[in-house]
């Protein structure tokens, strides 16, 4: 295993292309409003709503970090401008790609999911701008899952809001925005079978093949630390 393996967001490879196509929009634009009859004016503000929003998206994908993910010999970081959360190997009970019913069959998520076997390292350590941007990525997970929202009596927009109080097994009460992650861990795994997940889009491989590389950056770290 080299000693850290960096994982660069497919979508982060299309900046410099949706930049010149945001570019590009904004200069046909421009010559449609200037040579072209008023006929063509409403083509003209199309054109140039596509440009700027392509320079938007061109901007935020800027605005991440170059790799979505490093693995080295201690854990895997998630990093996000909104800062990095860390999960040592040790820490890590399983690794794989999350299914959910979907009509009457069983269908695989465009996600990576880690089970956890302990909350702390990760809720005490993860700034809570990130845990905020978390708990709303996270919401269209509670769709998913084996449990309907009417199974539990609660209707989906009561789902979508944590309780700031949160008890560890070892007694350990979190509050605030710790708390209210440590329970939407807890109810996607109750859904989904797993406590964080990575979606495809952040990947620079399929999601079979990120489980895969986990699972073996793993198993390496373990024996040696036998």
């Amino acid at each position: 295993m080299q000693d850290i393996i960096q994982i660069r967001a497919s979508a982060k490879r299309n900046v410099l292309t949706t930049s010149l196509f945001g570019m590009t929009a904004l200069l046909v634009a421009a010559g449609i409003f200037a040579w072209l009859p008023e006929a063509f004016f409403l083509a003209g503000v199309f054109v140039t709503s596509a440009g700027i929003v392509a320079l938007l998206i061109a901007w935020f994908k800027f605005r991440e970090p170059i790799f979505s993910l490093e693995l080295s010999h201690e854990s895997i970081c998630y990093q996000h401008r909104k800062g990095q959360w860390h999960v040592n190997w040790s820490n890590i009970q399983r690794i794989d790609v999350p299914r959910a019913h979907r009509d009457l069959a069983l269908e695989d998520l465009s996600l990576v999911g880690i089970k956890l076997k302990d909350y702390r390292p990760f809720l005490t350590t993860t700034p809570i701008k990130l845990m905020i941007h978390l708990l709303m990525e996270q919401r269209s997970l509670l769709l998913l899952g084996d449990k309907a929202d009417s199974a539990s009596g609660l209707s989906f927009s009561a789902n979508l809001v944590e309780d700031d109080k949160h008890k560890l097994p070892d007694g350990t009460v979190l509050m605030g925005a710790q708390a209210m992650l440590a329970n939407r861990m807890t109810k996607l795994r109750e859904r989904l079978g797993y406590d964080l997940y990575i979606n495809v889009s952040e990947l620079d491989r399929s999601e079979q093949e990120f489980v895969q590389l986990l699972r073996e950056c793993q198993e390496f770290v373990l024996s040696q630390q036998k």
